[in-house]
């Protein structure tokens, strides 16, 4: 019953985090309809779409997987009591699996900051810039609502293993 206790309590501290991406959605939307509303350079207006869009990707990225978790914190004790040993074991595989998406996001988004920074150098249209400020602070965002859950992650699948050693000995 531990491994119920301790996979819901992951679920569920995921549903928090993932709460955070809508808080930042709704963020960028007011932004936009701000500078919708009261924008008068043409900077300001260039940054309605992309903080329009911004919101829009957060949103999506908020719902899909505050959905996923609560789903998943209701199938958990379906499938603990179906079979203890095969959900503990697709734990541990699911667990790993996310460990190496992350990693892979964790090179890939600085890769687009960096991108989008650059384009701030470069490019000196209104447009270009709105786009790049605000995918930075989008990616910022992410990195920040990630970080936390891989280091949840991270944890949740140390102890899995741990649990997985003393059930061995």
């Amino acid at each position: 019953m531990e491994l119920l206790k301790l996979a819901t309590e992951w679920a569920k501290a995921e549903i928090f985090s993932t709460r955070f991406f809508l808080l930042f959605a709704i963020g960028f939307l007011i932004a936009s309809v701000g500078f919708w509303q009261l924008g008068k350079t043409d900077l300001a207006k260039a940054y309605i779409i992309p903080t329009l869009v911004a919101g829009i990707l957060l949103l999506i990225i908020g719902s899909g997987l505050n959905y996923t978790n609560i789903q998943r914190v209701k199938q958990f004790e379906k499938d603990f009591n179906t079979d203890a040993s095969a959900f503990y074991q697709s734990e541990i595989e699911r667990s790993e699996g996310t460990l190496k998406e992350y990693t892979i996001v964790f090179k890939v988004i600085p890769i687009l900051i960096i991108i989008a920074a650059l384009l701030i150098l470069l490019v000196n249209t209104p447009t270009w810039r709105a786009i790049s400020i605000t995918a930075i602070a989008m990616l910022t965002v992410i990195l920040l609502v990630d970080g936390t859950a891989h280091s949840r992650i991270e944890s949740y699948h140390k102890v899995l293993k741990l649990v997985d050693t003393e059930n061995k000995k």
